[in-house]
């Protein structure tokens, strides 16, 4: 029998992608135990895994890296995986890898994000065809057992789904607001955040339409501009930050989640929760989630998607169509008469 270590240290999102990946690696009839290794700050997200994945945490980012790298290396040795699946595509993830396990397979060094991670490491090397990154990651997932004839397919896209029964009492009582659609303000990056006045619009046609909105936030900045956009009278503002369990409790109750390319917008995709998303500096088709009920609306400006943090020709936010977004709405309400 296999033991598999899973390195994927973070982040939110892209933790949320793997997930069909560990649903191939939990479905091998080898495999009798798999442990992932994630960066402490996402500790938060694992606790959607199923039960059965056992959970390392390192801190990455804390006072002392490199004495927790120790630490967690020696660990982690001390349990004798056969193999060990990078996820992460990055040197610091190829390096812990490696250092806890002799067999590390990862991703070839055509798409690899840090072109040195590859030399440690096996390559499964990419289908022209696998586009989105649930694919990608479901190949070196794969890897360790098919054939070349096997792998010479491309990996079928597989929407990440959440399927532990999870259950939490929320704090905040919203039964009164149904049905109420969620708008997620964050965008991990400035070039990500839909503009205010975009906002503003989308909010107000929904409350005509009889939807209320409910305001989701992750900081205090986020917290600071749902306030503000609700003075005009859109809707709610949650008065806290959720819990993940709360959060997977919140969404499931949801009409619709509107959101940019955010671990918000792939959990809520991941618990079958319909979604609207608005696409600039990032790939549609690599990060998007793509379930029957996902949605995307995309700017497509000439110089995009350009993956880049900051702008001095920021556009592609402010080409979203209002109506576009309203429009993906009403074909969610279509698709529940259906």
């Amino acid at each position: 029998m296999t033991k598999v270590l899973i390195v994927k240290l973070s982040a939110f999102g892209d933790i949320i992608h793997a997930l069909p990946a560990l649903d191939d690696v939990l479905a091998r009839p080898e495999v009798d135990e798999v442990h992932w290794l994630v960066d402490s700050r996402f500790r938060f997200v694992t606790e959607v895994l199923p039960p059965e994945v056992v959970v390392h945490e390192v801190a990455m980012k804390g006072k002392h890296p490199w004495r927790e790298v120790r630490r967690v290396v020696k660990q982690l040795r001390a349990e004798n995986f056969d193999l060990a699946l990078d996820f992460q595509g990055l040197i610091k993830s190829s390096v812990l890898a490696r250092l806890i396990c002799k067999k590390v397979y990862g991703f070839d060094s055509s798409i690899i994000r840090e072109k040195p991670a590859s030399w440690m490491e096996h390559a499964s090397k990419p289908h022209p065809d696998e586009v989105n990154i649930a694919q990608q990651v479901r190949r070196i997932a794969q890897t360790p057992w098919l054939s070349d004839e096997e792998l010479a397919n491309p990996m079928a896209y597989q929407a990440p789904r959440i399927h532990k029964q999870i259950e939490a009492e929320l704090s905040v009582e919203l039964d009164n607001l149904k049905p109420w659609v969620v708008f997620n303000l964050g965008g991990s990056f400035a070039t990500k955040e839909l503009p205010d006045k975009t906002w503003l619009e989308v909010g107000k046609q929904l409350k005509d339409k009889g939807y209320h909105i409910v305001f989701c936030w992750g900081n205090a900045k986020e917290e600071a501009k749902a306030k503000q956009l609700n003075e005009h009278g859109l809707g709610f503002v949650l008065p806290k930050r959720l819990s993940t369990p709360e959060l997977c409790v919140f969404f499931r109750r949801s009409f619709a989640v509107i959101a940019a390319d955010t671990g918000i917008l792939h959990l809520a995709a991941a618990l079958g929760t319909p979604t609207i998303s608005f696409w600039g500096p990032t790939p549609r088709e690599r990060n998007a989630p793509h379930g029957k009920l996902d949605f995307h609306v995309e700017s497509n400006p000439d110089c995009g998607p350009c993956i880049q943090k900051t702008c001095d020709n920021f556009i592609c936010m402010d080409m979203i169509q209002t109506n576009a977004m309203v429009q993906g709405i009403e074909k969610i309400e279509a698709s529940r008469h259906e």
